[in-house]
C-alpha cells in the first residue's frame, strides 16, 4: 500500500511538472509569434515611431556607440540562445540529463529553451538609430505590402502549427514521455519504426522554411531585425541534417495522413451512392 501511494504520488508530480512544462512553453510561443511577426508588421500598418533613420549613413551608425552597444547585447542573446539550444542536445549533456532527470529529460530540454527565448525577447535591443536595409513607404504599397506581409505570415504560422501537430505535438514537449512512463509502457519514440527514429535524430528543426519566411519577409528591415534574421536562419541551416532516405520517409508519411482524410469523403459518397439506389 505505501509503495503504491508513493508510486502515485511520484506519477503525480511528474504529471504536474509536465503540465508546468506545456503552459510556460506554449505561452512563450505565443509571445515568439507576437515578437518576430505581429510586433513588426502592426509597427507598419498603425504607424508608429520610426523604427530606422535614413538620415544617416552606415559609416555614422557604425560608429555609433549606441548602435554598437545594442547590436551588441543583441548578438550576446542570439549565442545565448544557440548555445543552449545546442550544448542541451549534444550527446554527452543529452545523456547526462536523461540519467539525472530520466522521463523529464525531454520537458527540460523545451523548458529551457522556452527561457532562453523569455531572456531574448525581454532583453532584445531595437536599433533606430541605424538606417534600413529596405522600408516599403511609397504609396500605395505603404498600405497594402503589410497587409500581405500580415497574410503570409498567418499562413506560415499556421502551416508551422500543423507540422508541430503531425509531428506529435505532445512527444515534443516531453508530455507523451510522461504518459507512457505513467502506464508503464516505456520510451514512446522505442515504439517507432527504425525510420522514423533516424528522421527525429536528424530532423532538430521541421519548420524551416517557414520560419525563414517570417523571419525576412518584412515591410521595414531595420538592423536589429536582420540581426535576429540571419542569426536564427544561419542556426536552422547549420542545423539542417536531412537526406534522402529521410525526406522520402517524410513524403509517404504526408501521403499516408493526407489519405486518411479522404476516406470519411470516400465513405460518404458510397453511402449517398447506396441510398440512391
Amino acid at each position: 500500500m505505501c509503495e503504491m501511494a508513493s508510486f502515485s504520488a511520484h506519477n503525480l508530480a511528474i504529471c504536474a511538472l509536465a503540465l508546468l512544462n506545456f503552459v510556460f512553453v506554449f505561452g512563450t510561443g505565443a509571445e515568439f509569434v507576437r515578437f518576430v511577426s505581429f510586433r513588426a508588421i502592426y509597427h507598419n500598418i498603425t504607424g508608429g515611431p520610426p523604427l530606422c533613420r535614413d538620415s544617416v549613413s552606415w559609416a555614422e551608425a557604425l560608429r555609433d556607440s549606441t548602435v554598437l552597444r545594442a547590436a551588441g547585447v543583441d548578438l550576446g542573446l542570439l549565442t545565448l540562445f544557440a548555445a543552449q539550444h545546442s550544448l542541451l542536445a549534444w550527446g554527452p549533456i543529452k545523456r547526462a540529463c536523461q540519467s539525472v532527470l530520466g522521463v523529464l529529460n525531454r520537458a527540460f530540454y523545451c523548458s529551457a529553451t522556452a527561457l532562453a527565448l523569455q531572456v531574448l525577447m525581454r532583453f532584445w535591443q531595437p536599433v533606430t538609430s541605424a538606417p534600413c536595409l529596405w522600408s516599403v513607404s511609397s504609396a500605395p504599397w505603404d498600405t497594402w505590402f503589410p497587409l500581405l506581409c500580415f497574410t503570409v505570415h498567418f499562413l506560415c504560422w499556421a502551416i508551422i502549427c500543423s507540422i508541430l501537430l503531425i509531428f506529435d505535438y505532445p512527444e515534443l514537449l516531453g508530455i507523451k514521455q510522461v504518459y507512457y512512463e505513467c502506464l508503464g509502457l516505456g520510451d514512446p519514440l522505442s515504439l517507432k519504426s527504425p525510420r522514423a527514429q533516424r528522421l527525429y535524430a536528424h530532423l532538430r528543426h521541421p519548420v524551416c522554411v517557414e520560419l525563414a519566411v517570417v523571419l525576412w519577409l518584412l515591410p521595414t528591415m531595420p538592423l536589429d531585425r536582420l540581426l535576429l534574421a540571419g542569426g536564427l536562419s544561419a542556426y536552422l541551416a547549420l542545423g539542417h541534417s536531412l537526406d534522402k532516405q529521410d525526406c522520402e520517409y517524410l513524403s509517404v508519411q504526408l501521403h499516408s495522413k493526407l489519405h486518411l482524410f479522404t476516406l470519411p469523403q470516400e465513405g460518404s459518397t458510397e453511402a449517398n451512392n447506396h441510398k440512391k439506389d
